[in-house]
């Protein structure tokens, strides 16, 4: 009964949202139909020329600030944008001509019209903002003159940029990098998942056009050509590591935190200290010095069969189960004394009241530790963990270190190791296959992966489901 109360509430929630939004917008378009209706006639120009209401009504720095928007947006379309914009259904039809004397021509580059037509797009969204911010501005003005109100003036609204606006002021900047560096690049990257820009079609030499679903299918199919087996190892080593990365360092740090803290441990600054100083040495140096000390021919290998010990060298690196042992291991090795740093001062925050009532109740020490430590730690850490196990999918720099996602196989296609996640084989293809659509769709993957994890996770941990429980 329960659970068919909760599927009928998440369901209206669903729809509730839904209608939300449909009816935020049929209001949006209602008002400004009523803004055109019932607005002057300065009302009614500024639905083509912006601003021209504002400045009329003496509003000369809004008036202006809209009329230079429209000026410079419909200069950028007709001097750059609209160019691009025209081309982005084919990407280009005409690429490198030969010339009469020898020389070539160039004429469309799909890399560029992909690009810039993608950053017209934004920017004809975001003119429809500021247009609609421009309705709304003089729809505002003419309510307060007909409630006998007095407009701001010029000074006023360059004193509010810096006083109740200044969030605004401040943020533009930062907000306009984020747009250019992380935004736009991520649409790009989506839209390169849908055409063939691979090493056979570099522009301006060779273009690439729209291809639809076929990268996704490639990626999914299991056919010759297909890449699905390849995929599903990939995707499952990542999965696997991500968790016993996660996991056994987190335990194994926690003890470690556990055992300095007990009562009677001698010398606990020293042993912090010596964990502490792993963290010093740069982790791309540890790394390195490991890959070499367990290859082949390694420092290890050659002095166990010098003392003979073994015939023939371990196959640490060459082993794809041994190879994906030594990873996890040697992580421990790098993750333990962050763990640990952070356990401990979170251990010392327990109240000792509890383990002092569990000692008279005859409690072991194993049950203390199920009953009171794990759960005062997993309710503080679920955040941390969840950060560490996302982190830990696209760890890059452990793996590519040590194997550089080796050993291969031809079972494994398109350059892909027995030990490489899915960030490590998108390296791989994009520098050494230049294959560009299919990096775009695992890159699309591993954010679909990633998200629903977290998001699964995330409704999953005690500091979220019972946020004052340890209060």
């Amino acid at each position: 009964m329960g659970k068919d109360a909760d599927s009928g509430n998440t369901t209206v929630k669903k729809s509730s949202a839904v209608g939300k939004f449909f009816s935020g917008v049929g209001n949006e378009f209602k008002e400004i139909g009523l803004t055109f209706v019932e607005g002057d006639w300065k009302t009614k120009v500024s639905f083509l020329i912006m601003g021209f209401g504002p400045f009329l009504r003496k509003q000369f720095l809004r008036g202006i600030a809209f009329l230079a928007m429209e000026v410079l947006f419909i200069l950028y379309m007709v001097s750059f944008g609209w160019g691009y914009l025209s081309e982005m259904g084919t990407l280009g039809t005409v690429a490198r001509v030969m010339n009469d004397d020898g020389t070539y021509s160039y004429n469309d580059n799909s890399f560029l019209i992909l690009l810039y037509g993608l950053l017209t797009i934004i920017l004809f969204f975001i003119f429809l903002v500021v247009w609609r911010m421009n309705v709304r501005e003089n729809r505002n003005e003419e309510k307060l003159l007909a409630e006998g109100k007095k407009l701001g003036t010029v000074r006023g609204d360059l004193h509010s940029l810096l006083d109740s606006h200044f969030d605004k002021t401040l943020l533009a900047l930062p907000v306009l990098g984020v747009f250019v560096f992380t935004v736009l690049p991520i649409i790009f990257m989506i839209c390169v998942a849908f055409t063939n820009y691979d090493a056979n079609h570099q522009p301006p030499t060779n273009l690439f056009s729209w291809v639809g679903l076929e990268n996704f299918k490639n990626l999914f199919s299991f056919g010759t050509t297909g890449l699905g087996s390849t995929f599903l190892t990939v995707l499952g080593w990542t999965l696997v590591w991500a968790f016993f990365a996660t996991f056994l360092t987190y335990f194994c740090g926690m003890g470690v935190a556990i055992l300095i803290n007990k009562k009677g441990i001698k010398f606990k600054k020293l042993w912090r200290t010596i964990l502490v100083m792993t963290i010093a040495v740069p982790q791309f140096v540890s790394l390195l010095y490991l890959n070499k000390m367990f290859a082949n021919d390694g420092l290890l290998n050659t002095y166990l069969m010098k003392w003979g010990w073994i015939s023939s060298a371990i196959p640490f690196w060459s082993n794809p189960m041994l190879s994906r042992i030594m990873i996890i291991v040697i992580n421990l090795w790098i993750g333990i004394p962050y763990t640990m740093l952070i356990t401990t001062g979170l251990l010392m925050n327990i109240p000792e009241d509890l383990y002092e009532s569990a000692r008279i109740d005859g409690a072991t020490g194993f049950q203390m530790f199920r009953s009171i430590t794990l759960p005062y730690m997993l309710f503080v850490t679920g955040p941390f963990l969840l950060t560490q196990f996302t982190g830990n999918l696209n760890n890059f720099n452990v793996i590519y270190l040590l194997t550089q996602g080796g050993p291969h196989s031809m079972e494994l296609s398109n350059n892909a190791g027995y030990t490489d996640l899915l960030v490590t084989w998108l390296y791989k293809m994009t520098i050494n296959d230049t294959n560009y659509r299919m990096t775009a769709v695992l890159g699309i993957m591993i954010f679909v992966v990633t998200a629903v994890i977290s998001l699964v996770v995330y409704g999953m941990l005690p500091s979220v489901k019972d946020e004052e429980g340890f209060q």
